[in-house]
């Protein structure tokens, strides 16, 4: 399997990439279901669309199956996870007064949509999470006005990881939805609705799916499907969509009434591929190896002077590790050491306050001891 894993990944040898957080390249069997589809379409246009639609239907399994959802009937795809909090957001029936509750340490994807919905009188609770118990934190928070809280299940900067189990009992107890940007832990942390009971869960493809962007999930519980409210409207998100002559409609039953339009077909080869080969490996699997390439990495990196982590290092348990770790260099500026490390080929971000590194499961102990080595001749040539 070991050897099967390095040859779906087949980077440039000048290049040691750390950067899935962000964008990350695509195992080689995407980039081959991407060209046989560029190929069709180049060659017989849509004359395979039942076997397209075949595709899309396999995707929302494999969706289901990631996340351990009850049904595909659950499983709504967006174009990204922004597009998708703010079906979320929209469709909610708020009251003046009613609370969302998200943290301090969120992308601007999981804040400005809470925010924006100021217009109705609901408000924005933000939440310091920076602490050894970042889910009771939260929890202080809750209170009779508490209508949502929408937290990321690991987060970007610094890879903190949160106990989504005991969040969601929380937020049950006091009768508040939870909604969970999964982005950064999909593909590489496993999760389980069945044991989380999610209200909502949103993740785009580009991270740690291994895909292309502009395709995402859009998990609604049964509970919520239809009492959302629709703002989008169009051919596709109706129940009897094959149907082109008839004059009266209603929404489909199921999630796909969130999807107003013509489906990402190229976006739907790409993803489904991409989750082929994850659950192929398994999930379990990956994050173990992750945590492997994660730990070791950590160490490469105490063996540089004046170094600062800013992830959360000193963790034992595999449920506790992320793929994330970010640290700063004293008496370095954290952008320039960014600009210079980019430039000789270490790809990674700049975030938090700091470098951030994110391997995913089959990068090699090689790349990372290379990549350390080049971070520390930066460093002593400042």
């Amino acid at each position: 399997m070991l050897s099967q894993i390095e040859d779906q990944f087949p980077q440039a040898q000048d290049i040691y990439y750390l950067n899935h957080a962000a964008v990350s390249p695509w195992p080689k069997c995407t980039s081959e279901a991407v060209c046989q589809f560029a190929k069709e379409n180049t060659f017989k246009g849509a004359q395979r669309y039942p076997a397209w639609l075949k595709e899309e239907r396999s995707l929302r399994e494999n969706l289901r199956k990631l996340i351990n959802a009850d049904s595909t009937d659950e499983i709504a795809l967006a174009k990204n996870t922004s597009e998708a909090l703010s079906i979320i957001a929209y469709g909610i029936i708020w009251q003046e007064g009613d609370e969302v509750i998200i943290s301090n340490q969120e992308f601007p994807s999981n804040r400005i949509v809470w925010e924006s919905l100021s217009q109705f009188g609901v408000k924005v609770i933000v939440v310091d999470i920076q602490t050894d118990d970042p889910v009771e934190a939260i929890n202080k928070h809750l209170n009779k006005n508490s209508k949502l809280v929408s937290v990321s299940s690991v987060q970007y900067a610094n890879g903190l990881l949160i106990d989504l189990e005991d969040l969601s009992r929380k937020c049950k107890n006091n009768h508040t939805l939870l909604c969970i940007d999964a982005i950064q832990s999909l593909g590489a942390i496993p999760f389980d609705q069945q044991q989380v009971c999610a209200d909502f869960i949103v993740a785009d493809g580009h991270k740690w799916l291994m895909s292309a962007e502009g395709l995402a999930l859009l998990y609604i519980n049964k509970r919520h499907i239809q009492s959302l409210k629709l703002h989008q409207f169009g051919w596709h998100m109706v129940e009897d969509k094959g149907n082109y002559n008839s004059l009266e409609w209603r929404p489909a039953n199921n999630a796909t009434r969130f999807e107003c339009g013509s489906p990402n077909m190229l976006g739907i080869h790409a993803l489904n591929a991409s989750l082929n080969l994850i659950l192929e490996i398994g999930v379990n699997t990956i994050q173990k190896q992750l945590k492997q390439r994660v730990n070791f990495l950590i160490n490469q990196l105490k063996t540089l002077h004046n170094i600062e982590f800013i992830s959360k290092i000193d963790v034992d348990a595999v449920t506790e590790i992320s793929g994330i770790v970010t640290f700063r260099i004293q008496n370095i500026d954290s952008k320039q050491l960014y600009q210079s490390l980019m430039k000789k080929g270490v790809i990674c971000a700049n975030r938090g306050g700091g470098i951030r590194f994110s391997p995913h499961f089959y990068t090699t102990e090689q790349s990372l001891m290379n990549a350390t080595t080049i971070l520390s001749s930066i460093i002593q040539s400042k």
